[in-house]
């Protein structure tokens, strides 16, 4: 396989993961996706604007999560998300420094 069309496969796919959480599974909270798999849709945003940001494109957080999200952040938020319960919170704290937090 050329590289072209492995980029071209690897960005199908990557459209469809994202389709399917900002579409297909709205009800899958972002917290339940950091404790079980170290990784949520605001990762995903993040990683979109590192990868921008790496290539000379400036990207804010914020304008990242909308490109993500297809929407505000906080629009997401009102319509989706649900209140955690104080396990979720405490396992998000452990996942968060496990996966997410500069280990350098």
């Amino acid at each position: 396989m050329d590289d072209q069309t492995r980029i071209e496969l690897e960005a199908a796919a990557f459209r469809r993961l994202q389709k399917h959480l900002q579409e297909d599974r709205t009800d899958v909270q972002n917290i339940d996706l950091m404790n079980l798999a170290g990784f949520c849709r605001n990762c995903l945003s993040r990683w979109y604007q590192e990868a921008a940001n790496e290539r000379g494109i400036p990207m804010t957080k914020d304008e990242g999560r909308a490109a993500f999200y297809g929407m505000p952040y906080e629009d997401w938020r009102a319509k989706f998300q649900t209140e955690a319960s104080p396990e979720k919170q405490a396992a998000f704290e452990v996942a968060f420094k496990e996966n997410v937090t500069d280990k350098t």
